[in-house]
């Protein structure tokens, strides 16, 4: 009774804007579409995302301006809940926010590390990320190198971390990024035993858990498959928190040579045993992460209407479709076929 008291306001908000997230026919509607201008026009006669894409200017749109008001979209939807979220649920999505704050450190980083000059679409964030972060989004955006950059989050949480980096002087962009990913999911990992009891506590271990799993097994894939990475390597970008996976399966996935060793010892996790059905379809790896995800959220929330399931599976699935909605629409500029884009959009 109290689960109910305490999140039946926010679980109803949450349901009316679920009604609004893209049905699988609006997706296969817009892939049909012929052009970029044709899919945002598609796009501004939904209630979800009408209002930030009225002023963009169909024609001339490119993909950071398209991102950057799909995101818009997001972030109101983040703004209303925790508004009406009690004191619990604000605190969750306190430390939810790093998730987004990572997110821009990711897209600032990278135009420092090349020297490229800041994005303006960025700068539409502002005013939200001064209600949720300390992080100086101008100064972000105007940094032009590693030195500017590192300036700028300084007293930030991040700084630490990157700082250390830094200074070992052999870090490359990709070792950066991935510290960014390892901070938010070890903080919501570290944190969630503190933070929350009950059924929300368990919600978070299995969907914070089992993406930080599902994650570490998807870049050992890659690893094997697409590059020539030495173990070492391969466990620095590795997030260092555990879940269903034991460290010594990790060890035992790292140090397999090719793809053909790692898939039987995939099938021996609990992921394996769990999912077989969908591991066994191991041309698509790349997918799977996505599909597994998607399940462990809709699971959880359905089985805890209730609870932080709620808040936690409806901004995940909308993140999720804002970047289904960009790689389709840029698979529709550059004429990829809607088969193919299917596969993109659901990875």
């Amino acid at each position: 009774m109290t689960k109910l008291l305490q999140y039946s306001g926010i679980s109803a908000k949450i349901r009316a804007m679920q009604s609004r997230l893209f049905t699988p026919a609006q997706y296969e509607t817009l892939k049909t579409m012929g052009s970029v201008s044709e899919a945002l026009g598609y796009l501004k006669q939904l209630p979800s995302y009408a209002p930030f894409l009225q002023n963009l200017e169909e024609s001339q749109a490119h993909r950071g301006q398209i991102e950057a008001v799909l995101t818009a979209s997001l972030y109101d939807d983040f703004s209303r809940l925790y508004r009406f979220g009690n004191v619990q649920q604000r605190k969750f999505m306190d430390f939810y926010f790093i998730h987004y704050e990572a997110a821009v450190l990711k897209n600032c980083l990278r135009r420092a590390y090349s020297g490229i000059p800041g994005d303006l679409a960025l700068l539409s964030f502002q005013d939200f990320f001064e209600q949720h972060s300390s992080l100086d989004i101008v100064r972000l955006n105007n940094s032009l190198t590693l030195e500017d950059f590192l300036q700028a989050i300084s007293g930030s949480i991040f700084y630490p971390i990157l700082q250390q980096a830094y200074q070992s002087g052999s870090a490359s962009l990709p070792d950066y990024e991935s510290l960014f990913d390892q901070f938010y999911f070890c903080t919501l990992w570290k944190e969630k035993n503190k933070l929350l009891k009950g059924i929300d506590q368990a919600v978070v271990t299995t969907t914070v858990g089992s993406r930080i799993d599902l994650l570490n097994i998807r870049w050992i894939y890659r690893s094997k498959k697409y590059y020539r990475m030495s173990n070492e390597m391969i466990y620095s970008m590795l997030i260092p928190c555990y879940y269903k996976l034991h460290p010594a399966q990790i060890k035992e996935m790292v140090e397999t040579n090719t793809v053909e060793e790692l898939i039987p010892l995939l099938h021996n996790t609990y992921y394996g045993r769990r999912y077989g059905e969908e591991l066994d379809d191991v041309h698509s790896m790349e997918l799977l992460y996505a599909k597994l995800v998607e399940k462990i959220y809709s699971i959880t929330s359905h089985n805890n209407p209730y609870s932080i399931a709620c808040i936690n599976s409806y901004l995940y699935f909308k993140e999720h479709e804002i970047r289904r909605l960009i790689t389709i629409i840029e698979g529709i500029r550059y004429g990829i076929s809607p088969d193919k884009t299917s596969d993109y959009a659901v990875n």
